[in-house]
């Protein structure tokens, strides 16, 4: 399963299912991708299929491991990923080097667990406003869910995770 960014940063006012859904097809990436955030709906625990949170390795866009699999994201360690292997945008630059993304920090809204944090998800990633917090992770610290609480007007990096496995049929 990828793991991409989206190609710009954004506040915590995002319409973020979306954003990924069409970057990721504007990229000619034909599964289907959901952000790697905590919603009013959902635990980003449970964004992945069942079927596909054990078996499947998390990858950047070019095939690179990030994560034995989606399971092991939530494990109690906040996300401990490999900070040599890059995370790319769907327009292929890596977040951890680029200006674009001037602040290495990603928004989650969730414990190290991957459970929804209702006071700091920015409203449920419907605000931006300076007095509201979310949930993020600097990426210097090497993991996707470390708990620091930043003002939702912040401009930072948002994840997005293909949620289904869809095997070629030509294959």
């Amino acid at each position: 399963l990828h793991l991409v960014a989206l190609n710009l940063p954004f506040s915590g006012d995002v319409r973020a299912d979306f954003q990924c859904f069409q970057q990721a097809q504007l990229a000619g990436l034909t599964s289907t991708y959901r952000a790697f955030l905590s919603s009013h709906l959902q635990d980003l625990a449970t964004v992945v299929r069942k079927t596909d949170r054990y078996h499947l390795p998390i990858v950047n866009l070019k095939g690179e491991i990030l994560f034995n699999n989606w399971e092991s994201i939530f494990n109690g360690n906040g996300g401990q990923f490999n900070i040599h292997v890059p995370i790319y945008s769907f327009d292929g630059r890596n977040i951890m080097t680029d200006p674009s993304w001037p602040q290495k920090v990603i928004w989650h809204g969730s414990t190290a667990n991957g459970i929804r944090l209702v006071s700091n998800y920015c409203e449920a990633w419907h605000t931006a406003d300076m007095g509201a917090m979310g949930q993020a992770s600097p990426l210097k610290t090497g993991k996707l869910l470390d708990q620091k609480v930043y003002s939702c007007s912040n401009q930072f990096i948002v994840l997005c995770i293909e949620n289904s496995f869809v095997s070629d049929p030509q294959g």
